[in-house]
């Protein structure tokens, strides 16, 4: 079992499957690892490994296999990738990358296991390294370089070889070679026919379209009667494979099927029993259709049949020409189905990649003839003949005959040879062959092709015989014999048959018995070529037989030359002769006799050489040549073979010499050169029989003529330098034999160290190479020449010796600088530096290799350097193949350039410094060499997965450097400064340490891991070199400020904190020097915070980063932090501000970058722009860095002006006018305010266009706008708008981003979006935070946290167009759009008990806190969310609750009974449900509670200063029992049928409710002014959707719902007031029901008494949303609130204490009324005989002896006019229901169950404002007392709204004046009719303890009411 070991002993040291350990000492159960820990050895399995690099780097590397221990770790770096593409969703990749997985698994177990063979464990190491190399390209990782299967360590090799094997993998991966041979597979199926029967005979064969020939012979397969093969067991007859030249294009797979059966089709079956061959079709398949095909594909072949058959023969060349006259389908069902697929490489190939093919069987048919390279040992002798045609007589017949062939080949004796005769392969050969019979037919065409392969041996003496029989269709099918013909198939010379088309002579014969003896017949003459001329009888015959032969052997010859030569010893008078033909032999011949031939010529040169030297000689350079025919190359082993084993001319080396050297002194006054250029094409193997000649001569003689035969070779050499070093012109022959020899002399060098030493030979090749001409012209083709010569020199054998390359590096370097230097022919340049600088590597042992190193370097380093500049910096080619060219010495050079750096030693850097011998040249030199560095760590230096090259880059670039810096500290510091050398120095530093391939963070643990065991980090290596050369610097570091700190800074984002810890000192380096310099640093901080913003936003740097900067805790290592350093100068002051606004600025980038990675989420993108925007444009002053960032067109269109200006590309904005780019910008604005449904906003814009087109005179224009302005308005009307949710979300702990971190914002929720929703999206955003329970500000301890809290609560906007909503007429859609639009101020209140609780009456003592938020920016804006910016408390007391509440319930029920009258209720019931719940409610306790809590005596006298608000309370309950009553009335009228008795309880209800009371009539003031409802126009009634407003004058008071306002959609039926107040107060929880529910609840009577204690309904549960996260234990005082913080206004339970929402216009009404009226309203209501109830408990009457002097001077004050109506918008429970008309009765509830006693009426308005603000003009009458427990959070701070951003293109911007616009006539006041009479509400000013304090009232200062934010008044769209 595997098992990972978890380490939970004591020092256990925990174990992951896969990890390597080093085992120091074993215990008896434990192993112990060195102080690391224990672990158990069961748990590890030991391998036997060696140590690298002993010590702090060391290198533990197992002893097995390279390929095992790659494929274990590359699996490993699989697997956590191959779980990431689950992840990603990546299925295709992931499942084949499973399955090569397992595949490589399998394959290492049989690698483990050790059982295979060598050549078996060969293909299974190549088939890993492919599937592993496959997986790391999918997986886009690197390139790994190999040889013989096994990874190469860099350290092992030259770069140059490194950088061979990584081009040659590259090269392999993209570039396949392409294949030389290819294969056509054929699967023979079946054959469908509707008129088969009979069996068939099918015949592929490839044929050439173009030369009209076949190339290959034929395949036969037979079918049977059913169409499919006779022999499906054995595939090897159904398969094969042809052999198909290079060119495709023109080639057909031709496919002739021929039908075995009768002669014709109405011949009878059983007439016949002898089977015919008979046409039956052709088809014709091209494979240039098969290219693109990856796999098998089945084909159905088309057969066609032959229009006349007597052109059956040239079937398939109409077909492929499309002769459509000569051929027809020879069936509408007939097809050939067969599998094809093109294979592409030779047959052992296949035979390896595609195994299945021949284990299963299949046959190979031949090409025609040899193949384009001739192997030796390819043993073939096959004879192919084609039946061509024939004439024949009609010999007596009427018609013409039925020819059959029937084709026997004898032996010598005359017998028949047993299977010789073959009609093609797949079927094995046969004694004879009949030819298909064509039916009447005397001048026959056959074209069929048989093979016979007849062994070598069997040649001599046999003949073929063809018999000639007419097949008669009547006597019984019998074959008649009329003639035959024969022919030899060898002559008596020994040539066989010639090739080509021979007429043979048909000889007369009826009688089988005549041809048994073949020797009575071999006598005649069988051709008619070869009759002699006296037989014209003969010759005159018309009969004749035609065939063509074709010969395939490796034996057998047809020329007689050939054999002349070789039986010269015969004939040696034709000697001469032969020698002279052999030049005209074909080549095949040649290398057929390759051996034969040279035993020939040696043999005639040992006995003749005088005689025949030349001509031998001659013979021998025609054959040496003929073997560098690409057709005969692969003869060349066959000859080395001989020359070692074979040959026997000890002699001949002298003869060779002489001649050779004749030729040569001959060469320069040779006026044609051509033979003698053969003749050295050939010196290579001249020189090989000139050695082996001498070997073999000295090994017979003891070593004798040595120095005869050393002066030989030297001569020889002295000829060949003298030719060589004669300067020609460019075009002379001459200088072509130069190049021929030159070509070939580098294969010399391995021959003459057989016999000579290598210090000889190193001086033979130094004089002949250093005797070539000096200068040459630069397009003189021998210069190419020279090179390519350099290059086999080194190349050679000879070079690798180190004596040897000391005697030949100067002449080779001396041409390569010149080359280089000239820039020409620098792919060879490359070639010969590669492959010096990898022998240079390869023997660095040795001592001589420094010397050669010092002579490259000093030769080549400076060329080399310049020649990489020079590529770099050229034009790119315009062709692909240049291109690729190109690069590849691009790289070559880069690879020659880093081999030598890295051979340098600190002797050869000491050298190459000393060798300058002035400043100028080695500053050029640094210069130089630093530009080229930057150049190689570029990213298109290398192909991207080439990371092992760029790292080996990377470390010489750093050695060199390392080298270098001393050269710069030494000769350019001080006065000798250079600021251009050491800026190419920092400059080439930053770049280093930011390459991508650095970065060490971004690759997998192992990957880090191997970098830095072999190479350390290079960064930190290189940030060290940075800093010590900064220090170094002194003064002169002023020239390097401002313009390092960009690049420095980008090295400091860099995430590897040594690094950092070396460079942020040099930023105080900088500040100090600069506060030096100029008395401050703003130079410093001005580039800092410009380049930081760009690095940022390219993805560097992070927290760590800003912390390292800001700390103010040393950090290890010698470097402190930057502030830290700060603080012990004298600008303390300003570095550590500079430090503070740096780091501020780092907040914002990172969040802004991040919120950028993630995308859009809900405005957290915006809104963290909007926060970087912010603090350039307040913190930083830069208005030009602000601009370009903020990317909301609506920023750049108050920029611009109504202009003709030019302005250049800007963004997306091409070139234009101004006044374009404002349209522009006005129409796309219009267009997005429309989609937002901010259709107000919309017309604005259209107008100021509108204008802008009249002014232009453009109408076209100017009518499409103004259409486009009446569809806003038409919007506004007609087309419903949800009025959002506003949430409040606290951000803390210190886990949030900088731009959240310990923050509040007021988010606007989405359409439909209510507080569970909103709080989950915000969990999914920040899926670590922890839901806070509770709506209390959090203490330090959550702020400071390592965590991340949310705190969640819906609040309710306070809307600043007051002066809309209070207007007459404005429908409810369009004040809706001003109630959630603009918004600068939220609010939400928290119940809580002060003081004692009474259990009888909870009222008493529950207050409301009242807190109201104040943001950065009003909502919506460019965000959906903004920062709170100020927050204030207040404390609302249970008096003033109650009169929110009932104000409340007036107003909904003013609102519904207004839509009803003006008809905009499709349905009664909300209505009823309203009325039913109000009075059933007061009938059962509802007012009563109230009564008792503050009209009893004991609180009249305890709270004197609450006398006002006591008569306010009274006023609005008479107030709501006359709209009761009114509302009665209307409902009346349209109360459907089947609810009237519900309308008959509820009137009776009512009285009970008016007696309770104590009210018999209404007061006089009541009665004496009737309040109308608009019901009487039908226009208005049509046009308005609420009723007017009561007086517009009249103060503002705004009020709104809390988040903590619960609807009323829990029913508490007929609960009395005091049961549902304890329970909804102590347990304030509940779940909303669906508002269809409601809608639908019919309203239930109520029978329980005022003192009934009921507990909540049994709905009630906690809506607080659930969430797996944890959340701190609060204390006990927060436990009332953690229960209520997360419910939305729709969830949490229905109380009195939860006032509903009160429109503005109507609390301002009432706060004119209340000022003067609350007087006399208690005076009437205490003192007056109006009402006379008895005294109860909660009577109005109980209030009676309370002193009413205060009461006492308003009496008769009373203000009664008759007013208008009150303008009511309909009662809105949440900010998201509509009540537009007509959708009323479908909305959801209004305030929640309508029978629900008292909580319907009562609503604690937590969302709608209960303080007041007095209106600009009508300050209030008098100031009452200060709310005693107000609380303000923020008192003491005055604001000035003058100061907030207003939204983009409000109303409130349109300040411009425009004329008066009348008002429509469909918009004039209709007349009214008289309606029932109300009476009207006091105009008395609530006490100013129920607003807020003026000191603390963000729209004032000082106390004072001021004139608000001086914005233009909002108008009504229609009047703008």
């Amino acid at each position: 079992v595997l098992a990972s070991f978890r380490g939970t002993v004591q020092h256990g040291l925990p174990l992951e499957i896969g990890d390597t350990v080093q085992l120091l000492e074993k215990c008896e159960v434990l192993f112990i690892l060195s102080t690391q820990g224990i672990f158990p050895c069961s748990y590890i399995h030991l391998k036997n490994a060696h140590i690298k690099n002993k010590g702090q780097f060391e290198t533990v590397i197992p002893t097995e296999d390279s390929v095992i221990t790659e494929m274990t770790s590359t699996l490993r770096d699989w697997g956590a990738m191959w779980k990431r593409l689950y992840v990603k969703n990546d299925g295709d990749l992931f499942h084949r990358l499973w399955h090569v997985m397992n595949e490589i698994l399998d394959l290492r177990r049989q690698v483990l296991v050790g059982h295979l063979t060598n050549d078996r464990m060969k293909d299974v190491k190549q088939h890993i390294t492919a599937r592993l190399d496959w997986g790391n390209e999918q997986l886009s990782l690197d390139l790994v370089p190999r040889r013989e299967f096994s990874m190469v360590d860099p350290d092992e090799v030259s770069v140059t070889e490194l950088f061979k094997l990584m081009e040659h993998r590259h090269r392999k991966k993209e570039t396949p070679v392409p294949a030389s041979t290819h294969h056509l597979f054929v699967h023979v199926k079946s054959l469908m026919s509707t008129n088969l029967g009979e069996e068939l005979e099918v015949f592929f064969h490839i044929y050439d379209g173009k030369e009209n020939r076949p190339l290959s012979e034929r395949f036969f397969v037979r079918l049977n009667k059913n169409g499919v093969p006779k022999s499906p067991e054995k595939t090897e007859r159904q398969c094969t494979l042809f052999v198909v030249s290079t060119e495709l294009h023109y080639i057909d797979c031709v496919v002739v099927v021929l039908v075995a059966g009768r002669m014709g089709a109405g011949e009878k079956k059983n007439l016949c029993s002898i089977p015919y061959r008979r046409p039956f079709g052709c088809a014709v398949v091209s494979i240039a259709d098969l290219l693109t095909a990856d796999s098998k594909d089945d084909h159905l072949l088309k057969v066609y049949a032959c229009t006349t058959e007597s052109e059956w023969y040239q079937i398939h060349e109409n077909i492929i020409r499309k002769v459509n006259s000569r051929y027809n389908l020879s069936g509408s069902n007939t097809g050939l189905a067969v599998s094809l697929q093109l294979l592409h490489g030779d047959i052992e190939q296949l035979r390896r990649e595609y195994m299945v093919l021949f284990t299963r069987g299949v046959s190979i048919t031949k090409k025609l003839g040899f193949s384009d390279i001739i192997m030796p040992g390819e043993m073939r002798n096959d004879l192919y003949m084609t039946l061509e045609k024939g004439e024949f007589e009609k010999g007596g017949k009427s018609v013409a005959r039925n020819v059959e062939i029937t084709v026997y080949v004898l032996d010598i004796e005359g017998q028949v040879m047993k299977n010789y005769v073959a009609a093609g392969s797949g079927e094995p050969g046969g004694d004879v062959y009949h030819s298909f019979v064509l039916y009447h037919n005397n001048s026959p065409r056959w074209a069929e092709q048989i093979k016979l392969p007849i062994p070598v041996d069997m040649f001599r003496g046999s003949h073929v015989r063809f018999e000639f029989r007419h097949c008669s269709t009547k006597d019984k099918g019998e074959k008649k014999l009329f003639g035959y013909s024969f022919v030899h198939l060898m002559q008596e010379d020994g040539r066989t048959l010639p090739d080509g088309t021979h007429e043979l002579i048909i000889h007369k014969c009826e009688d089988n018995a005549n041809l048994q003896d073949s020797s009575c017949y071999l006598k005649l003459p069988f051709s008619k070529a070869n009759l002699p001329g006296n037989n014209q009888a003969v010759k005159g015959t018309k009969e004749s037989f035609w065939i063509t032969s074709f010969l395939c052997s490796t034996k057998l010859t047809q020329n007689g030359d050939m054999l002349d030569l070789l039986k010269w010893r015969a004939h040696p008078e034709r000697i001469n002769d032969s020698l002279l033909k052999l030049k005209e032999i074909d080549g095949s011949e040649i290398v057929k006799f390759l051996q034969d031939t040279l035993d020939t010529l040696f043999g005639i040169l040992d006995e003749s050489s005088q005689r025949y030297g030349l001509k031998v000689f001659d013979c021998l350079v025609h054959i040496i040549n003929l073997l560098q025919d690409s057709k005969f190359q692969h003869f060349k082993p066959v000859m080395d073979t001989y020359i070692e084993s074979h040959f026997a001319g000890a002699l001949s080396y002298r003869d060779l010499i002489k001649v050779l050297k004749w030729y040569v002194d001959r060469i320069i006054d040779a006026e044609h050169q051509d033979h003698i250029q053969q003749v050295l094409k050939a010196t290579e193997y001249i020189f090989k029989y000139i050695i082996q000649s001498r070997r073999l001569f000295a090994l017979a003689t003891g070593g004798q003529s040595e120095e005869e035969f050393r002066c030989c070779i030297h001569e020889l050499f002295m000829s060949i330098r003298f030719f060589l070093s004669q300067e020609n012109k460019i075009t002379s022959p001459v200088t072509q034999t130069q190049a021929v020899f030159l070509r070939t002399f580098p294969a010399v060098y391995g021959e003459l160290l057989k016999i000579f030493t290598v210090r000889e030979v190193a001086g033979f090749v130094r004089e002949t190479l250093g005797s070539l001409p000096a200068t040459a012209h630069a397009e003189c083709p021998l210069e190419a020449v020279k090179l390519h010569c350099i290059a086999k020199t080194v190349e050679s054998q000879l070079y690798t010796n180190t004596e040897s390359r000391c005697i030949l590096l100067p002449v080779v370097l001396r041409l390569l600088q010149a080359h280089m230097q000239e820039q020409r022919d620098l792919v060879m340049c490359a070639r010969i530096l590669t492959s010096m600088l990898s022998l240079v590597r390869k023997y660095d042992s040795e001592p001589v290799v420094s010397e050669e190193v010092a002579l490259i370097v000093d030769s080549l380093l400076v060329v080399l350097m310049r020649t990489i500049l020079e590529i770099t910096n050229r034009p790119q080619p315009v062709g692909t193949n240049m291109r690729l060219q190109f690069q590849d010495i691009t790289g070559e050079f880069v690879a020659c350039l880093l081999a030598l750096l890295r051979q340098m030693s600190d002797k050869h850097y000491q050298q190459l410094l000393q060798a300058f011998t002035s400043k100028d040249d080695l500053r050029d030199f640094l210069l130089q060499i630093f530009t080229v560095f930057r150049i190689l760590i570029r990213p298109e230096m290398f192909p991207k997965d080439w990371t092992v090259m760029r790292l080996v880059t990377n470390n010489v670039i750093i050695t060199t450097v390392l080298y270098l810096s001393d050269a710069l500290r030494k000769n350019f510091l001080n006065e000798k400064f250079d600021y251009k050398v050491w800026d190419s120095y920092f400059y080439l530093s930053v770049i280093f340490i930011n390459q991508p391939c650095l970065q060490l963070e971004s690759f997998s643990p192992s990957k880090r891991k191997r970098v830095l065991e072999k190479y350390g980090d290079m960064r930190v290596m290189m940030g060290c070199e940075i800093f010590s050369m900064w220090q170094n610097l002194g003064e002169h570091k002023l020239n390097f400020i401002p313009a390092m700190i960009g690049p420095f800074l980008e090295v400091t984002l860099v995430p590897q904190p040594d690094l950092r810890n070396v460079m942020i000192p040099i930023f105080h380096d900088m500040m100090d020097w600069e506060q030096r310099r100029s008395g401050n640093f703003k130079q410093v901080e001005a580039k800092l915070i410009d380049k930081l913003d760009s690095l940022m936003s390219e993805g560097k740097g992070d927290e760590t980063y800003r912390e390292l900067f800001n700390s103010i805790i040393p950090l290890f290592g010698p470097y402190p932090s930057l502030l830290k350093k700060i603080e012990r100068e004298t600008w303390r002051e300003s570095g550590i501000s500079l430090i503070a606004t740096v780091t501020r600025l780092m907040e914002r980038l990172l969040d802004y970058r991040d919120c950028v990675k993630l995308g859009e989420v809900d405005g957290k993108k915006i809104g963290c722009t909007v926060s970087l925007l912010n603090f350039y444009k307040t913190e930083l002053n830069k208005e030009e860095m602000y601009i370009p960032v903020y990317e909301v067109c609506v920023c750049e269109l108050s920029l611009l002006e109504w202009s003709e200006r030019p302005l250049r590309e800007f963004l997306n904005y091409p070139m234009q006018s101004e006044w374009q780019r404002k349209e522009y910008l006005h129409l796309t604005i219009v267009q997005n305010f429309d989609r937002g449904k901010c259709w107000e906003n919309g017309i604005i814009l259209c107008r100021e266009l509108a204008d802008q087109y009249e002014s232009y005179y453009d109408y076209r224009n100017l009518s499409k706008m103004r259409m486009l302005e009446a569809s806003l308005y038409d919007k506004i009307m007609d087309q419903q708008r949800l009025e959002p949710e506003f949430f409040r979300v606290g951000f803390y702990g210190k886990k949030f981003p900088f731009f959240l971190r310990n923050k509040e914002f007021v988010c606007r929720g989405h359409d439909y979006e209510r507080l569970e929703a909103f709080q989950q999206r915000m969990l999914n955003e920040f899926p670590h935070a922890i839901a806070m329970q509770h709506v209390n500000q959090p203490d330090q301890t959550i702020y400071q946290a390592e965590a991340q809290y949310l705190q969640i609560y819906a609040v309710s906007p306070i809307p600043e167009s007051q002066d809309v909503l209070q207007r007459d007429r404005v429908p409810d859609n369009i004040k809706s759009f001003y109630k959630v639009n603009h918004i600068w101020r939220f609010r939400y209140d928290r119940p809580f008990h002060k003081g004692t609780k009474d259990k009888e009456n909870e009222f008493k003592s529950l207050w409301v806190e009242r807190t109201t938020l104040t943001l950065v920016q009003s909502l919506p804006g460019i965000s959906r969310w903004f920062e709170v910016e100020k927050r204030e408390l207040v404390e609302v007391s249970p008096l003033e609750n109650a009169i929110e509440v009932i104000e409340n319930k007036n107003l909904q029920l003013r609102t519904l009974i207004a839509q009803c009258q003006s008809r905009q209720m499709q349905n009664i019931n909300p209505l009823t449900m309203c009325l039913n719940g109000v009075i059933d409610a007061a009938v059962n306790g509802g007012l009563a509670r109230y009564q008792e809590a503050f009209f009893v005596k004991d609180y009249v006298v305890n709270h004197p200063e609450d006398g006002e608000k006591i008569g306010r309370l009274r006023e609005l309950m008479f107030e709501q029992a006359h709209i009761l009553e009114y509302g009665l009335a209307v409902h009346e009228k349209f109360v459907p049928q089947d609810m009237r008795p519900l309308h008959k309880k509820l009137v009776d209800q009512f009285h009970v409710m008016k007696s309770s009371l104590g009210i018999q009539e209404f007061p006089a003031y009541v009665r004496a002014s009737p309040v109308h409802f608009t019901n009487g126009s039908p226009r208005s009634s049509c046009r308005n959707s609420v009723p007017n407003i009561i007086s517009p004058d009249g103060a503002r008071v705004v009020a709104r719902r809390s988040p903590l306002t619960y609807p009323a959609v829990n029913r508490y039926s007929s609960s009395s007031l005091s049961s549902q107040a304890s329970n909804e107060v102590s347990n304030i929880t509940g779940q909303s029901e669906s508002s269809d529910e409601v809608f639908n609840m019919q309203p239930s009577p109520s029978t329980s008494s005022l003192s009934s204690n009921h507990s909540a309904s049994p709905n009630v549960t906690s809506s607080a949303p659930s969430s797996a996260r944890g959340s701190p234990q609060l204390q006990d005082k927060h436990k009332h609130s953690r229960e209520n913080s997360c419910l939305s206004s729709r969830e949490r339970p229905v109380s009195a204490i939860y006032p509903n929402p009160l429109d503005p216009a109507q609390v301002n009404t009432h706060k004119q009324i209340n000022r003067q009226m609350i007087d006399a309203c208690l005076s009437i209501c205490l003192y007056t005989n109006i009402v006379r109830p008895t005294f109860s408990s909660w009577s109005l009457d109980s209030v009676k002896e309370v002193n009413n002097t205060q009461f006492s001077d308003t009496v008769g004050k009373l203000l009664c006019p008759p007013v208008p109506p009150s303008s009511l918008p309909p009662f809105t429970p949440s900010p998201t229901e509509c009540q537009s008309a007509g959708l009323v009765s479908n909305s959801p509830v209004l305030s929640g169950s309508y029978s629900s006693g008292i909580s319907s009426m009562s609503r604690c308005s937590v969302s709608e404002a209960s303080g007041t603000e007095a209106t600009t003009g009508d300050p209030p009458a008098h100031q009452g007392p200060t709310m005693p427990n107000s609380v303000s959070s923020g008192s003491d701070e005055l604001i000035r709204r003058e100061n907030k951003t207003p939204p983009p293109y409000s109303v409130y911007e349109r300040s411009n004046p425009r004329r008066p616009v009348p008002l429509p006539h469909s918009l004039s006041i209709p007349p009214s009719v008289d309606p029932p009479a109300l009476p009207p509400k006091p105009r008395q000013q609530r006490t100013s303890s129920m607003k807020l304090d003026p000191a603390s009232d963000p729209r004032r200062a000082d106390g004072v009411p001021q004139v608000p934010r001086p914005r233009p008044l909002p108008r009504k769209v229609s009047q703008l």
